[in-house]
């Protein structure tokens, strides 16, 4: 089984800069799954530029098939000469893992890739290779369900108030904390906001340096179908409401004409909810054999609106609400694939609505779904009916 990469990411900003020196990219599709942390010099607008130029040029060339000597070449006759320092300089740890569940590891001058497999912290076996100059570790790892990766930009280390270092928090002391804190039930959003959480509050909140955790997971695939808006033609409703039951492990439907299609097709019938557990998100219904059915455009973009503050925030409180948004985003988050199923006629029933005008409304809606879902490191489909 080729198993599906869960991951996370997320960033404290040096306390007093705008902007982090930390830049993470992440690129997934059928074939595989490309990670890369870039720490750039020092911190602020000029370690951005660096460390984004650096995890950039990295992401391209690794996922289209470029060696690493490639890309180390390419990023040192790129990044800009810093003209107090005199020296282009930006850590990385690039990860790639293929159709094979081989992950590929590559690191330059950052804290080693923390492995986790059955709880236990394993080291991993680097050889060191020099190109052009600068010492790059490699290593290769056939990957198991539930196999966590996390790598940390050097921010994480010796977290601590003030300007001395916390020498209790070393590479060992966050690996011994990974080892009795991560669990198999606990997802990459889930271990990324703990580690980085427990840093936060190492540097009292005013964080010395920009940090960085990212995490991935090896896990079983996982997909969900949504089916939102009716279809421009009457006799394609079978169609999709065949597609939608196909071969899924969580079917969603959302708009209230969206679902009374799948039940007349389904031969069962739509039964209200009246509880309102947010005020600005209307109740769900229920569908025999559907997981969750919601209200349409509304509360997809209010779905949208969570999934985005899942890169903002360290907890992940969204998921435990009982509204139709989070119970969305809580089953979107959760899946590997998503095929938005999205037809494409008027709603004339809500022609006259304040959140659903017309047909370019929900389609717009759609796409930015389909764009936090792929930045949220989804593999999305959208079918159009």
């Amino acid at each position: 089984m080729r198993y599906f990469i869960d991951f996370a990411s997320g960033s404290l900003i040096k306390y007093g800069e705008e902007l982090c020196g930390d830049n993470v990219e992440f690129y997934v599709d059928n074939d595989m799954s490309v990670a890369v942390l870039s720490d750039g010099l020092s911190s602020g607008v000029k370690a951005n530029i660096l460390a984004t130029l650096t995890s950039t040029i990295a992401l391209t060339m690794i996922k289209n098939g470029l060696t690493i000597e490639e890309t180390v070449e390419t990023i040192i006759q790129t990044l800009p000469v810093d003209a107090q320092k005199n020296i282009a300089y930006s850590t990385f740890t690039i990860v790639k893992i293929t159709d094979h569940n081989k992950a590929y590891i590559a690191e330059f001058d950052g804290p080693e890739t923390f492995f986790l497999r059955r709880g236990q912290i394993e080291r991993i076996h680097y050889t060191e290779t020099n190109i052009c100059g600068k010492l790059v570790r490699e290593a290769s790892i056939d990957l198991k369900e539930n196999d966590v990766m996390v790598f940390v930009s050097d921010g994480a280390l010796y977290a601590s108030a003030g300007q001395s270092l916390n020498l209790n928090w070393k590479w060992e002391d966050i690996a011994k904390h990974l080892k009795i804190n991560v669990r198999d039930s606990m997802s990459a959003l889930d271990i990324k906001n703990n580690l980085l959480g427990v840093c936060d509050q190492m540097y009292l909140f005013e964080p010395g340096d920009d940090t960085t955790v990212c995490v991935l997971k090896a896990v079983k695939p996982k997909k969900v179908k949504l089916f939102t808006g009716p279809p421009s033609h009457k006799e394609d409703d079978a169609k999709v409401v065949h597609e939608l039951m196909n071969n899924a492990d969580i079917r969603i439907v959302s708009g209230g004409t969206t679902s009374q299609i799948v039940a007349r097709e389904l031969g069962v019938e739509v039964k209200s909810s009246t509880e309102i557990y947010d005020k600005e998100v209307p109740p769900i219904a229920y569908i025999q054999g559907v997981d969750l059915v919601t209200e349409g455009v509304l509360t997809l973009s209010k779905t949208i609106d969570r999934l985005k503050s899942l890169s903002k925030s360290l907890d992940s409180d969204i998921f435990k609400a009982k509204d139709g948004a989070s119970q969305m985003a809580k089953l979107l988050y959760s899946a590997s694939h998503i095929k938005l199923l999205v037809g494409r006629s008027l709603n004339i029933a809500n022609a006259e609505s304040s959140f659903q005008r017309d047909l370019e409304l929900r389609l717009h809606v759609v796409g930015e779904l389909e764009k936090i879902l792929v930045k949220l490191g989804k593999i999305v489909t959208v079918e159009y009916y």
